[in-house]
């Protein structure tokens, strides 16, 4: 079964590049797989610059707490999760 035209839009969200306000942008593996362990929601996988791969997360409460934490090594996750996240990141940047 196939589906409509109609239907098929209504699974894209197009994400400004630019909106720092309801998104957040990073290069970083490591982050982005932290902000995936302790709930963040990874929205795409930006591809534009051909040498690295750009992470965009729909903006939370407590994120820039986290991102601050992550960076000061005060983080704490549970070290299966982490790791499970970054596979499945890097399958994702592969895999697209």
């Amino acid at each position: 079964m196939t589906k409509n035209n109609h239907e098929l839009s209504e699974e894209y969200e197009v994400i400004p590049l630019d909106d720092h306000s309801n998104f957040f942008y990073t290069f970083d593996l490591g982050l982005s797989a932290a902000l995936i362990s302790v709930g963040f929601s990874l929205v795409s996988l930006d591809h534009e610059n051909l040498r690295k791969v750009q992470f965009v997360f729909r903006r939370g409460d407590g994120m820039d707490e986290v991102v601050d934490a992550y960076w000061a090594n005060r983080l704490e996750v549970k070290a299966r999760a982490f790791f499970d996240n970054m596979k499945m990141l890097k399958n994702r940047i592969y895999s697209e």
